[in-house]
């Protein structure tokens, strides 16, 4: 039999990669990277003060420090006696980065928030005071929102678009206000600027915006944003749907699933949560 009549195989695993019994871990391995792990949560440590918080032998951490020291994964400042996380950690965080892709990542995770919700789950950026549509995936009901990839829609009248105001400094949302007025879609849309602001501080108090027929009528949306490492909002998740189904009685229920999400997302492309 040759290799193209050989059963196909997950490339990059052996046959039990799904094994996570002892047999198939790296004890020291595993060790030095509960001690990595643990030296990057706070700021730089004695070589006794870990040993006593991690609840092991000083000559065991130093043969652990000293090999992650060699990897630049760590490294010893001589003047304080301690150890701290070292430069080569953020230049592999920063690999990591480069090969995250929002859209992908948020892919599932829309799928199932709107299995989770039945409705609508959009993902949204900031483009030129509008918001981008980068991603969606439509509930099953016959009645739904629809905002296919490359939708713009004004920020002030969209709950992706108003989470994404909220987290501006006041500069930035000066500027926004400068660049045009708020135009009136419906008579739900704020129109003026002193209400919209009244409502994003609302939004930054409860963590998630609503989006209550400001833009078409009929339809609400309530939206979380989505931080990067640098702890800036640079996306924002929602549910969308008919206000039949997408009811004031239903906003808490919504906001939890879209605020889990929300939180996911930050956390898979490295941001906080």
């Amino acid at each position: 039999m040759n290799d193209q009549d050989s059963p196909k195989r997950a490339r990059g695993r052996p046959r039990d990669w799904h094994d996570k019994t002892a047999q198939n871990t790296i004890k020291s391995l595993d060790r030095a990277m509960g001690v990595y792990e643990f030296l990057s949560e706070g700021a730089g440590k004695t070589l006794s003060t870990l040993a006593k918080e991690l609840g092991e032998s000083p000559a065991t951490l130093y043969r652990i420090l000293v090999t992650l020291e060699g990897r630049g994964l760590v490294e010893f400042d001589q003047a304080e006696q301690v150890w701290n996380i070292g430069p080569r950690a953020f230049i592999i965080g920063a690999r990591f980065l480069r090969r995250t892709s929002l859209v992908d990542r948020a892919r599932p995770l829309l799928r199932s928030l709107m299995e989770a919700t039945g409705e609508t789950a959009n993902l949204g950026i900031e483009q030129n005071g509008h918001v981008l549509f980068v991603s969606q995936v439509e509930t099953h009901a016959s009645i739904r929102a629809f905002f296919p990839p490359g939708t713009l829609s004004r920020l002030h009248a969209s709950g992706i678009g108003k989470t994404l105001l909220a987290q501006m400094g006041k500069e930035r949302l000066e500027r926004f206000f400068a660049q045009a007025p708020l135009e009136q879609f419906t008579k739900f849309t704020l129109t003026d600027p002193s209400a919209l602001v009244r409502d994003l501080e609302l939004i930054r108090e409860r963590g998630y915006s609503i989006d209550g027929e400001e833009r078409n009528l009929g339809m609400r949306c309530i939206a979380a944003p989505v931080f990067d490492i640098h702890g800036e909002a640079i996306a924002g998740i929602s549910v969308s749907g008919p206000t039949s189904r997408v009811g004031i009685g239903q906003t808490d229920e919504l906001s939890r699933a879209v605020l889990s999400a929300a939180r996911e997302l930050s956390s898979a492309i490295g941001g906080e949560v």
